[in-house]
């Protein structure tokens, strides 16, 4: 058995596993820094995290209504008229 090459690998593979904590250690900061924005954003909106996708389906239901109205406002019959002219 050659010691010497098996410590070159071992000490090669420490040295990547080493980048590899070092890039994950960083993009965790990355996120963790992302996720306090994304927090303070919501706060700003009056919106407590635990409570985000009932407030989504809320204004999924506002658009879905919206759109039902102004539907409903537009003159489709006079709008097919000019479409036939």
């Amino acid at each position: 058995m050659n010691y010497e090459k098996e410590l070159n690998e071992l000490k090669m593979n420490l040295e990547k596993a080493n980048r590899f904590k070092i890039r994950a250690e960083s993009k965790l900061e990355e996120l963790n820094s992302r996720k306090e924005e994304l927090l303070k954003e919501l706060h700003q909106y009056g919106i407590e995290p635990e409570n985000l996708n009932d407030e989504i389906e809320k204004l999924k239901k506002e658009i879905e209504d919206g759109i039902r109205e102004a539907n409903e406002l537009l003159p489709l019959e006079l709008l097919e008229k000019i479409n036939d002219d």
